[in-house]
């Protein structure tokens, strides 16, 4: 793993996700990006597009830079290569659009608060939407963890074809980390499974990969979500990893999105990877 970037509000969220970030870091000997969307009110974005040079745009990214590089010193970043970006732009956009201009990338890490009833049906968090849209894999960090763990990683899929090309994926991370897969099927009542049918479907999936140690069971529960949930928990999952279709708000109102869904209500980091 060569290169993460780590964007930020400057929220306690984002130092949150910034340690997390770091301690990946040393482990990999990877390159940190520190990116800072510096959202303009809109009179402000009406002088950059009529190429308008106000003092308050320069004071505002001077300040957004000043912020980055007191972050850069902080103790946690002593011994790692960090680089420092401000974008004029929308946070997710912006991000979504850097990460398209830079395509070395291997990994994002996010703070997220989360988001909860109509805010999460209308609107989301940033986070969520960087979960929709990228093709790196998303690491969401809710909680501070001082010393970030990934032995023991939660994978949940139906292990159906789409799921082969992100799977690759998650079996590198698996390895960068040293970590058990632990792989599991949420069988609800609309989605019901035999033990020996969902056996069938694991062992011809697994076969086609060079797997880490790994193993795999079926949970049942009312709902997908729950599932993972309360198996990570009772298994005792440092990630809960998941594919993602990149649903759109209006298709997460109406059919749902697992991962978005993880990334709301979790309390444990979500690893997120683009289908």
């Amino acid at each position: 793993m060569k290169k993460i970037l780590i964007p930020t509000d400057f929220s306690k969220y984002a130092d949150e996700a910034i340690e997390v970030g770091a301690q990946i870091a040393k482990k990999n000997n990877s390159e940190i990006v520190l990116i800072h969307m510096l959202e303009l009110p809109t009179h402000m974005n009406d002088a950059i597009s009529g190429e308008t040079s106000i003092p308050e745009i320069m004071l505002f990214k001077r300040k957004a830079e000043e912020t980055l590089k007191s972050i850069k010193n902080r103790p946690y970043l002593d011994g790692i290569a960090v680089t420092e970006v401000v974008r004029l732009d929308g946070a997710y956009k912006g991000i979504n659009n850097y990460i398209k201009q830079n395509s070395d990338f291997d990994l994002i890490v996010m703070g997220s608060h989360g988001a909860t009833g109509l805010n999460e049906i209308l609107v989301g968090s940033n986070t969520e939407k960087v979960v929709r849209q990228s093709e790196v894999p998303v690491l969401v960090i809710k909680n501070k963890l001082e010393n970030f763990k990934a032995a023991n990683i939660i994978f949940a899929s139906d292990f159906s074809n789409e799921i082969k090309k992100p799977f690759k994926k998650v079996i590198e991370f698996a390895k960068i980390f040293e970590a058990k897969l632990n792989l599991v099927m949420i069988c609800t009542p609309n989605s019901f499974k035999s033990t020996s049918a969902a056996r069938k479907i694991i062992n011809e999936f697994v076969a086609e990969f060079d797997m880490p140690e790994y193993t795999f069971e079926t949970y049942n529960e009312s709902n997908i979500e729950k599932g993972i949930i309360n198996y990570s928990n009772e298994n005792n999952g440092d990630i809960i990893a998941f594919c993602t279709h990149g649903r759109t708000a209006l298709n997460h109102f109406f059919t749902g999105s697992i991962s978005e869904d993880l990334v709301n209500h979790s309390q444990k980091p979500v690893l997120t990877f683009r289908v």
